[in-house]
């Protein structure tokens, strides 16, 4: 794949284009195309009379060798495989056209997605060698009522994964939001199938922020931040990644394990909305009112005009008011 080769050349400092196309085996015109390409894809690269092709700001690759190294013995026992691919459609699409493995966690993670969707099949944007862009892909014992609450026990550990590295702002917007000073900094998408009482396979989506390219940014209409703008500097993807499947692959054994009890209780310390006028969008219509956390299946409890109303992950969608 020549595009990744010239990437991976370029992460490693300036060259020339000559240089590019001797190392590629192409010519330097086709080596400008693919440069074109890897700017539309997202790439920040500058060029310059006597110093090449440079990148405008360091990136890394993902390396699912160096990656799986990274992680703790506890969530490497968890994995079955880790597959990075440099460009797919979305890895939640991928990991579903793949049978589940027979035990433990595949996982899949992109450079870039092509198609890569929210929760109700919005578009996530997402650029090349910017985010970190994974799913997860596992077998569940007991149903698919026993899987009730996952993704809000994923967003619970993503946070929590994310205020360990110094990320100390990310909290959780239910049903499937990370924020951080009040934008969106990341996404869960939990998709499941399987029989009512048997086993079942999920497939958990998860979408950060890390480092959006400057032009990509402004064509997004909702408010969002990454993580480097957090850190007021460059981040690390890998670290990043790594340290989610560190966290999540673990996580979710438990979770087959306990339910989800374990990590709503800790919902509330991370809760960016609980007293907070908020607005929910349900069923066509919309309720206004104060949220007051989550009741102990998950479901937002909001104050009604002195009465309380529950609202289920995937009923409703939520701003604030």
């Amino acid at each position: 794949m020549i595009e990744r080769a010239l990437l991976a050349r370029l992460c490693r400092g300036p060259a020339s284009g000559e240089e590019l196309a001797r190392e590629a085996g192409i010519t330097r015109a086709a080596v400008w195309k693919r440069v074109q390409a890897l700017r539309e894809a997202g790439v920040e690269i500058d060029a310059r009379p006597g110093r090449g092709y440079a990148l405008a700001r360091p990136l890394e690759l993902l390396d699912a060798r160096a990656m799986a190294a990274a992680m703790s013995p506890e969530a490497r026992r968890q994995l079955s495989r880790l597959t990075v691919l440099f460009d797919t459609d979305s890895t939640n699409a991928v990991a579903l056209r793949e049978p589940a493995p027979a035990r433990g966690c595949a996982v899949w993670l992109a450079e870039r997605q092509q198609a890569g969707r929210g929760r109700r099949g919005r578009a996530w944007v997402s650029p090349l060698a910017a985010h970190v862009y994974l799913s997860v892909s596992r077998r569940f014992e007991g149903g698919i009522a026993a899987l009730q609450g996952l993704s809000l026990a994923v967003g619970v550990v993503a946070c929590e994964a994310l205020r360990a590295l110094g990320f100390a702002d990310v909290g959780l917007k239910w049903p499937n939001d990370l924020l951080a000073r009040g934008r969106k900094l990341g996404g869960i998408l939990v998709e499941v199938g399987g029989e009512a009482a048997g086993p079942v396979r999920a497939v958990v989506g998860l979408g950060v922020n890390v480092q959006m390219p400057s032009a990509m940014g402004r064509a997004i209409e909702q408010s969002w931040v990454d993580l480097a703008g957090l850190a007021g500097g460059s981040v690390s993807r890998p670290m990043v990644a790594s340290a989610l499947l560190d966290a999540l692959l673990p996580a979710l054994a438990q979770f087959e394990r306990e339910g989800p009890a374990p990590f709503l209780a800790r919902w509330p310390r991370l809760d960016c909305l609980a007293g907070r006028p908020v607005r929910v969008a349900c069923a066509g219509e919309v309720h206004e009112g104060t949220a007051l956390g989550l009741s102990d299946d998950g479901a937002l409890r909001l104050e009604v005009g002195g009465v309380e109303r529950r609202f289920h992950a995937g009923e409703a969608s939520l701003r604030a008011a």
